[in-house]
């Protein structure tokens, strides 16, 4: 049986590091300080192809903020370079072992368009669909994203 997951708001702070599994485990480290029992976290990447699918990884936040999502287009298009894949790395613990599970969903970067979303959602448009993820609705994104397809993987292994 899965148990319920219920939301806290916890501000945990954020290291930056490539390795999604270090960011994860820092934030349950910092979440087990502020609550007991079964804990979940998660992170999401953006990896480009014309950043040799490397980059920026868990850094998108901070490349969001820096560049925002048309400028990150801007740079793949200085490439000519395209393709991306978005991540989610969710890291889950009840005690001191903490598991690892990745849902990813590949596309190409476009030209920013939709106002649904945030972070790079107007500029990442998912193999498939003719639309970026800010063109969809909630709903529709949520299909089939990279982070229902890291829930997934965990509520696998849950039931496992």
């Amino acid at each position: 049986m899965i148990p319920e997951l219920v939301r806290l708001r916890l501000h945990l702070p954020e290291i930056q590091a490539v390795d999604p599994r270090e960011v994860i485990t820092a934030k349950l480290q910092a979440a087990r300080r502020e609550q007991d029992g079964r804990l979940v976290v998660e992170d999401t990447s953006l990896y480009l192809d014309c950043l040799g699918g490397r980059l920026p990884g868990p850094l998108i936040k901070w490349f969001i903020e820096t560049l925002k999502a048309p400028g990150i287009f801007e740079l793949a298009d200085k490439y000519g370079i395209y393709g991306a894949r978005a991540a989610v790395m969710i890291g889950y613990t009840h005690g001191e072992k903490i598991s690892f599970f990745e849902g990813d969903v590949t596309g190409r970067l476009v030209a920013p368009r939709g106002d649904n979303g945030f972070g790079f959602d107007p500029i990442f448009q998912p193999d498939g669909s003719s639309r970026t993820f800010a063109e969809m609705t909630r709903e529709e994104k949520c299909m089939d994203s990279h982070r229902k397809r890291a829930f997934q993987a965990l509520q696998r292994s849950l039931e496992g």
